[in-house]
């Protein structure tokens, strides 16, 4: 089954945001190396566009979400694992993700990153999506606010795979926003780190 995809934001409007972003980063870290967490795998195409246009020094760390749901004694439950976390006590961190939704898993990902004591930690993502959201949060750094709808390319896969590579951005016709990655909706889980 093929899909079509409407185009949202062109090659040139996610460039020029991804550069605005880079420059603000910049500024608010000025002096200071940032340890960069890339979310995999929505994440790529930005996380390493928005790294390259940021002038002060980055070291990046990779984190892969992982959910699994099974059955427990006749109960649904889904888990989240994370792939082993890095160090950063005393380190002033910047998470990047491609889209923010419900923020139920960054809202997870983001207090366990609290644990280590960073100096600061911030959270960019490419498009914020605060209409689904279920959590208290919000970006420090977002490109575009966008509807609750299934967005594709710029790294973001279509429900077929398809996508990843297009330089702009669009909206998948007639797919559902549910199919979005990370889109937690059990009622009962749990998240932890481990080794995916």
């Amino acid at each position: 089954m093929s899909e079509e995809l409407k185009r949202l934001y062109s090659a040139k409007q996610v460039g020029e945001r991804v550069a605005n972003l880079g420059h603000q980063i910049s500024r608010d870290y000025a002096g200071r190396t940032v340890d960069v967490i890339v979310l995999l795998e929505n994440a790529f195409f930005f996380a390493a566009d928005l790294m390259r246009r940021i002038s002060c020094p980055v070291v990046c760390h990779f984190v892969k979400v992982v959910v699994r749901d099974f059955k427990e004694t006749g109960r649904s439950r889904r888990e989240v694992f994370f792939s082993v976390r890095p160090n950063l006590k005393g380190r002033n961190v910047l998470v990047v993700d491609a889209v923010l939704a419900t923020g139920v898993t960054m809202d997870f990902l983001i207090k366990r990153l609290q644990e280590d004591r960073p100096r600061s930690l911030r959270l960019a993502v490419l498009v914020d999506k605060p209409e689904g959201r279920r959590v208290d949060l919000s970006p420090d750094y977002f490109g575009f606010i966008g509807a609750s709808k299934y967005l594709a390319g710029y790294g973001l896969a279509g429900t077929h795979g398809q996508f990843r590579n297009l330089p702009y951005i669009g909206e998948v016709a007639g797919g559902s926003p549910t199919g979005q990655r990370r889109a937690v909706r059990t009622k009962r889980a749990t998240r932890r780190w481990g080794k995916s």
